[in-house]
């Protein structure tokens, strides 16, 4: 019965290696915590060289600058992990701490928490300041991310 369970809490990917459910579940309908290194890797390497935006990942996604001690940060956090539960993989949602990635907050030009910045998976990407209700970013989602 255990070798069951082991089965079951375990997936292995293309690679042949074993993930986790804990870390499937944060690839899809789960709001993802990241660091600079990680954003580099899935959002925007900008310090590769080029200043033109290539966004890495393959599905749009949002990504929150927030602080821990911002209180619409906190409201929007809920809000956030609901909308990555109902829109599954079609979107992937990312929150950086900016009081923990200074450098990425810099690189954004980040002055105020928290500050939104939606990236359709071709295009350009824009940037919101502010926390806005899961209809306004449900509308910016379907308008603009999975048009």
């Amino acid at each position: 019965m255990a070798g069951a369970l082991l089965l079951s809490a375990t997936t292995v990917n293309l690679y042949g290696q074993e993930i986790s459910s804990r870390e499937k579940e944060t690839e899809m309908g789960t709001v993802q915590h990241i660091t600079k290194a990680e954003f580099l890797q899935k959002v925007w390497n900008y310090e590769a060289g080029s200043q033109v935006w290539k966004y890495e990942g393959t599905k749009p996604a949002i990504v929150d600058f927030f602080a821990t001690w911002c209180g619409p940060c906190k409201a929007l956090s809920p809000v956030l992990d609901e909308l990555a539960r109902e829109y599954g993989d079609k979107i992937v949602i990312y929150k950086v701490d900016v009081d923990q990635e200074r450098g990425l907050a810099g690189a954004f030009g980040i002055r105020s928490v928290p500050t939104l910045l939606y990236i359709p998976a071709d295009g350009e990407p824009s940037m919101s300041p502010g926390a806005p209700s899961k209809a306004q970013l449900k509308q910016i989602i379907d308008e603009q991310l999975l048009k």
